[in-house]
């Protein structure tokens, strides 16, 4: 993973940020002559460097994604004080068992399986497959000072 040098956190930075942020991740891909820009969430594994998301199989963004093999993608809360990580990636799409991740997910973003969003996700867990980006650069910023 190349981190830009105008980054303002070095690589332990950014990777605290992506373990401890909770807003989606919007990954952009290419769609014929247009990106697609799409909301998911996800999950940073800091030993590999790797983002992970989970998305249904059928999705138009698992048929981009399977298709262009690489993404761009950005972490970032909408409200101030701006911040955040954006970058560049290259795809996996793997049909392994997603349960565990998904499980991981449900609690990350919304404290509760149990929930009726929950049980619906889990209900569909073997239709849903694993993506794994792999940032190939990637840089943040970080208006804080400013505001």
């Amino acid at each position: 993973m190349k981190i830009s040098s105008s980054s303002a956190w070095p690589k332990s930075g950014i990777s605290d940020f992506l373990s401890g942020a909770t807003m989606p991740i919007r990954i952009a891909v290419q769609d014929d002559d247009y990106p697609l820009i799409c909301s998911v969430w996800y999950h940073f594994d800091p030993d590999r460097d790797v983002i992970i998301c989970v998305s249904h199989q059928s999705s138009y963004l698992v048929k981009l994604l399977k298709k262009a093999g690489r993404c761009a993608f950005e972490i970032a809360p909408n409200e101030p004080p701006y911040l955040g990580v954006r970058g560049k990636a290259e795809v996996a799409v793997l049909n392994t068992d997603s349960r565990q991740m998904l499980e991981g997910l449900i609690n990350r973003y919304l404290d509760d399986t149990n929930s009726e969003l929950a049980t619906w996700l889990l209900g569909r867990s073997d239709d849903e497959l694993i993506i794994e980006l792999s940032p190939q650069w990637i840089t943040s910023w970080d208006y804080s000072a400013r505001m």
